[in-house]
């Protein structure tokens, strides 16, 4: 348990997600953009820090070819109770965020959805292939391949040089 699972998509651009509302979205769509992928909780002792520097991050760096992805996700303390929806709804009314939520993942466990399979197995970090904790966060380049991953107390402000690195920003 805990060893990466193998996995035969080689980029994030291969992955149809689910959005809040459950509509299909193609990850493909971003490609050519740098992927701060981010599984968020809204009750979580990170949530205030985490949201609010991704909005920050998020605003500062979007123009310039960074997009954040968001998956809600249960499975830690059960600190995203709600629905997809109301997960958005917190995000974008308590915290203005503009960057996308998707419909609540699974990110650990039998039902661990594709594309944290596919991240998991990209980089593997304290606990193995495992995610730890919400606000685990996986940057990405624009050819879908994961750079880095950090661990829930790596802010994202912390973050900046290398997201600024993997937009060519110096």
């Amino acid at each position: 348990m805990g060893a990466a699972q193998s996995v035969a998509e080689k980029s994030i651009h291969e992955f149809t997600v689910k959005d809040a509302k459950g509509k299909d979205v193609e990850l493909s769509i971003y490609k050519g953009k740098v992927l701060l992928v981010v599984n968020v909780a809204s009750k979580c002792g990170f949530t205030d820090t985490n949201y609010t520097q991704l909005t920050e991050v998020y605003s500062q760096y979007k123009d310039k070819g960074l997009e954040i992805l968001a998956f809600p996700c249960n499975q830690f303390l059960k600190q995203e109770p709600g629905t997809s929806e109301e997960a958005e709804q917190f995000a974008c009314t308590r915290y203005k965020a503009e960057y996308p939520i998707f419909q609540k993942v699974r990110c650990n466990g039998p039902n661990t959805v594709p594309l944290y399979k596919f991240l998991k197995s990209s980089k593997t970090g304290f606990m193995g292939s495992r995610i730890k904790w919400n606000f685990t966060k996986f940057l990405v380049d624009k050819e879908g391949h994961v750079i880095e991953r950090y661990g829930p107390t790596t802010t994202p402000l912390s973050i900046e040089a290398d997201i600024k690195k993997a937009l060519g920003i110096e």
